[in-house]
């Protein structure tokens, strides 16, 4: 009986053979093929946001969490990608930032490292990462860049000893984005390239940003600051559930109603699935010739499988009915 299926097993085999080439397991022209190799010459630099900031131009940040809204940003000409510990929020799930890890940042900062190529990268170090003393710092930094394909980090707090963590890492030749709503002087002494203002007034934010000499990102902040950063997920609208309505900030303008598109897309996949709709033809791009169906039948036959036989002569009709003017 073994050898009786092994027998069958191998005819099935031949039987797939002569059918691979309809198969998708290898990608065409058209499917995607993985992203391109990073062009250093068109990365924007700390340079250009210096420069721009110089001439008064206001700088762009945006959040992404994963290679297609990487993608989005980029082709956006969004200045500044922020790989934000609001991961844990908005793609995790959480209430707060603070369950999200080191490890599960540097799957999201690869993703985007992936799909970004134009933007200035910034990865933020998760809570528990650089509070403990200098040399965790620099080491949760240093990994950022190294595995996560970041160009430069971003903590919060302006502490004397986040101050103290951000000009390690800085003095480690790493580029720092600080992110306070105090203490901001004393991050720019320490070396920090830009401050990130939340939920502050606007005078406020006004004076740091004139009394500062490196750049002021503003989320919630007003419109004086260097720039602005908002979270891919929240400007989009793409969340409705519930648990994000709790958590999205007043200050957030939403550009779109992305949420609405999604679900309504997710519903119509449901019912014309369950109404046997799709795949009509149309999404069924794959033939198979006469002689072929014939032997593939002959075959199913010999191995003893008429009902196979019947299921796949019955389909070929079907979809050739399908695909006649007639029934167009």
């Amino acid at each position: 009986m073994a050898s009786s299926l092994v027998r069958s097993c191998s005819r099935v085999s031949r039987v797939a053979l002569t059918t691979v080439r309809f198969m998708s397991n290898i990608p065409e022209n058209t499917v995607y093929g993985g992203p391109k190799p990073q062009n250093p010459n068109q990365r924007v630099t700390l340079t250009q946001l210096r420069q721009k900031h110089r001439k008064g131009e206001p700088i762009t940040v945006v959040t992404a969490y994963d290679y297609p809204s990487a993608v989005h940003v980029d082709t956006a000409g969004i200045d500044v990608c922020l790989v934000g510990d609001s991961a844990a929020m908005v793609v995790h799930g959480y209430d707060t930032t603070l369950p999200i890890s080191l490890d599960e940042m540097l799957v999201h900062c690869r993703a985007v490292a992936r799909g970004a190529k134009r933007p200035l990268l910034v990865g933020d170090l998760p809570f528990g990462t650089y509070e403990s003393n200098t040399n965790q710092a620099v080491d949760s930094a240093v990994r950022v860049l190294k595995e996560g394909g970041m160009d430069a980090i971003k903590l919060e707090g302006g502490s004397p000893s986040r101050i103290t963590a951000a000009k390690s890492i800085v003095e480690a030749r790493i580029a720092v984005m600080g992110h306070v709503v105090e203490t901001a002087m004393a991050l720019q002494e320490a070396g920090c390239f830009s401050v990130v203002l939340e939920c502050v007034p606007p005078p406020v934010a006004a004076a740091a940003t004139s009394a500062l000499h490196i750049p002021t990102i503003g989320i919630g902040a007003g419109p004086f600051c260097s720039g602005q950063v908002l979270v891919y997920h929240d400007l989009l609208g793409m969340m409705q559930h519930p648990h994000h309505a709790k958590v999205t900030p007043k200050f957030c303008k939403q550009y779109a109603q992305v949420g609405e598109v999604i679900n309504k897309a997710l519903l119509d996949y449901k019912e014309e699935v369950s109404e046997h709709l799709f795949p009509g033809p149309s999404y069924s791009p794959y033939k198979i010739s006469s002689s072929d169906l014939d032997g593939f039948l002959s075959e199913l036959q010999k191995l003893g499988l008429d009902k196979a036989a019947s299921a796949a002569a019955a389909s070929a009709e079907k979809m050739e009915h399908s695909d006649s003017p007639s029934s167009q």
